[in-house]
């Protein structure tokens, strides 16, 4: 069982993982990339938040990076 602060923790890495991917969303792919954005504010699976980020390393285009978390 997680505690309060356990809790705390995971929301904190999750909302610095979405504040990075918009980010790299905006600077990478401009408004194109931004429209992936409230798909994967839906996301609440830290490792798959990471999994995004590690994307924009290797992706082209935004849909390579949504084939990341849409399967």
């Amino acid at each position: 069982m997680m505690t309060v602060y356990d809790k705390w923790v995971q929301k904190g890495r999750q909302e610095g993982l979405l504040e990075g991917i918009e980010l790299a969303l905006d600077i990478k792919f401009g408004a194109e990339g931004l429209r992936l954005f409230p798909e994967i504010r839906e996301i609440k699976d830290v490792g798959k938040l990471k999994a995004v980020q590690r994307a924009f390393k290797i992706a082209r285009t935004p849909d390579e990076v949504r084939r990341v978390y849409v399967w």
